[in-house]
């Protein structure tokens, strides 16, 4: 049933009248009657008797008669709700979308899509050998697209060399799946990653054997897609997160680009992340998977140290031949040269490099870590913070005229002084990318500068000499590549209080060094020290040796996930309630609290991996008594969150 409550996470029997007899297939929506009211649900089963010794109900309506539930997506999403201590209703309701009753009864085409073009009335033939030239560069690449089209099930993380067309090389991977006669899922981060994966497969497998699916489709045009892959009428469903439970009959690979980004953790209960999904998915229909991106998580990294997957990499006089020239700012040469680099946020060599890439009209890309004009800022005189006065939270400027306000709750500061010693004069803290560029287009006269970000996402940008500052995960690709990429404010995504402080920098480092140009044409400028690991990572472009460091750290201090940890969030008092009646395993180990948001606070609680199920099965029955005596003040649980901090 469709009821969020933990107590409640079982299947119940109903009886099934004989005018409902026919349309009461598994996998249909249904509603019945449960405590005096009618309640959604979903039939899982059908059987001639129950073990129930009670009286049953009966069913009272089958909403649809489509089967949309398919068994095997109800199989995974009991693993994934055990795996995350949550319920089956709330994983339900991410896997399968809410019913579109005009599409469900629109024309219906159950043929299966063919598994290559064919001429109009020729019969389907299979697709052609995929041609494996475009995996050349990785020595163990071909064997992966050999094994998926002779219906094997390969495990492997790659990582991507700079400038590679990603999206043509999953789309060879899943066309040698289709090839072999089974179905794949791809899963990206955002919309931009999607249409780009989008053309590369319409390009190789043709139209009409693919659907994307997204939250950003609309109702009507994701339910069609759904059915799509439901019906069987396609071999392949990719999208962002929410394909992540697609139907796809007859599964033969999974697939996930840069799982590193945070888009691939869904916000909503049980929180689960679209990569242990995928894995999970792996185990139960025995198919293939490729992880893959230009760096490589500390999961990535465990799933190749205990053998379960193979990694895909390049050797290193290849990498040596595709790589940009990348050079830090902060090294003792640099500082020989320029004494100010250690404290100026755009360094002579970085300044230097844009000037040489435009005046060979070629596109430079300037990566700033904030978004906004100056995100933070402080006293002039002090150096005091500027805070709001209401909230206590950071003022912001939007704009050279503008006025600060706070970024918390929007009120503006017009007579802002500071309360240490009442200066009226403001400087800024961070800068911004919108301030970046304001910058850059007084350094450059004459210069186009384009920004991409949260207000404009640039897809891409014709060639010649232009500035283009963007936010991490915004960058567009220039056509021919970027002759120089300027990474700033490196101390903003390094100096996070967080686990993956360090991963988080490199994954965007290697994002946007990958635009730039092979050397000797492209260059790579970090305004950081060069004997820091991320950086040493970024120049030797080693995202492997990088993973192998983060979790060999992790398995030294006992973080996920050399362990597995769950997080436990609300009222001091809900969540002391909740721990100490959950049947902890006797080796966890509980941590904290420390303060959370909004007055909360929070308790962690470690295991050994090999006691991950015990623990979420005791959270979980904890969750449940509480719900089941009505306890007033709710409690989050979060295992394996993405931040620990």
């Amino acid at each position: 049933m469709d009821v969020g409550l933990a107590h409640l996470d079982r299947p119940f029997d109903y009886l099934v009248p004989a005018e409902l007899d026919e349309v009461a297939v598994p996998g249909t929506r249904v509603k019945v009657r449960f405590a005096g009211q009618l309640v959604d649900g979903w039939l899982l089963s059908r059987a001639d008797d129950s073990g129930h010794t009670g009286r049953l109900a009966y069913l009272e309506k089958v909403v649809s008669p489509e089967p949309v539930l398919a068994p095997e997506i109800a199989r995974l999403a009991r693993a994934v709700a055990d795996r995350y201590a949550g319920s089956l209703a709330d994983v339900l309701r991410l896997a399968v979308p809410p019913r579109h009753a005009r599409v469900e009864k629109e024309p219906r085409d159950d043929q299966p899509a063919p598994t290559a073009p064919t001429a109009p009335g020729a019969p389907a033939a299979p697709i052609e050998a995929v041609d494996p030239r475009g995996w050349r560069d990785y020595p163990t690449g071909p064997a992966l697209l050999r094994a998926l089209a002779d219906g094997r099930a390969p495990r492997a993380v790659w990582s991507a060399l700079p400038g590679e067309d990603w999206a043509a090389r999953y789309a060879d991977a899943v066309a040698a799946t289709v090839a072999g006669g089974r179905g794949a899922v791809v899963v990206v981060p955002d919309a931009r990653d999607l249409d780009r994966l989008d053309a590369a497969l319409t390009g190789v497998l043709g139209p009409g054997r693919h659907v994307s699916l997204s939250a950003a489709l609309g109702p009507a045009r994701r339910y069609r897609a759904f059915l799509a892959a439901r019906r069987g009428q396609v071999p392949v469903v990719i999208g962002t997160r929410a394909a992540m439970f697609a139907p796809v009959a007859r599964l033969g690979l999974v697939a996930i680009w840069d799982d590193g980004d945070d888009l691939h953790s869904e916000p909503r209960a049980p929180y689960p992340h679209a990569r242990d999904v995928l894995l999970t998915r792996v185990h139960l229909a025995e198919a293939g998977a490729l992880v893959g991106g230009y760096a490589r998580t500390a999961e990535a990294q465990l799933l190749v140290e205990t053998g379960w997957a193979r990694e895909v990499i390049a050797d290193r006089s290849t990498v040596r031949a595709r790589i940009p020239a990348i050079a830090p700012t902060g090294d003792d040469p640099q500082l020989a040269r320029d004494p100010g680099a250690a404290t100026a946020r755009l360094p002579s060599l970085a300044w230097t490099t844009a000037r040489d890439a435009l005046r060979q009209d070629l596109p430079v890309l300037v990566q700033v870590p904030r978004r906004g004009y100056l995100p933070s800022i402080s006293c002039a005189d002090c150096r005091t913070p500027a805070r709001c006065v209401h909230c206590a939270g950071p003022l912001a400027l939007p704009s050279a005229g503008g006025t600060p306000a706070c970024r918390w709750c929007a009120r503006v500061a017009a007579a802002y002084a500071c309360p240490e010693c009442g200066g009226r004069r403001l400087r800024a803290a961070v800068t911004g990318a919108r301030r970046t560029a304001e910058e850059l287009g007084r350094a450059f006269p004459g210069v186009a500068v384009r920004t991409s970000g949260r207000e404009e996402v640039l897809t891409d940008v014709p060639g010649g000499a232009a500035l283009v500052v963007a936010t991490p995960g915004a960058e567009p690709v220039a056509e021919g590549g970027y002759g120089a990429v300027l990474l700033l404010d490196s101390w903003a995504l390094l100096t996070r209080a967080d686990l993956r402080a360090g991963e988080e920098a490199l994954r965007r480092w290697l994002a946007a060094a990958a635009l730039a140009r092979p050397a000797p044409t492209g260059r790579v400028v970090v305004v950081a020290d060069g004997a820091l690991a991320p950086v040493q990572a970024l120049l030797r472009w080693d995202a492997g040796w990088f993973a192998g460091r983060e979790l060999a750290e992790r398995r030294e201090l006992g973080f996920p996930p050399a362990v597995r940890m769950a997080s436990v969030t609300g009222a001091a008092e809900a969540v002391a309630d909740l721990l100490a009646a959950a049947r902890l395993p006797e080796d966890a180990e509980v941590l904290g609290p420390v303060p959370a948001e909004e007055g909360r606070e929070r308790m962690l609680v470690r295991v050994p991996r090999a006691r991950a199920a015990a623990l979420a099965e005791a959270l979980h029955s904890a969750a449940g008594a509480r719900a089941a005596r009505k306890a007033a003040d709710p409690v989050r649980l979060q295992v394996d969150p993405l931040s620990l901090f």
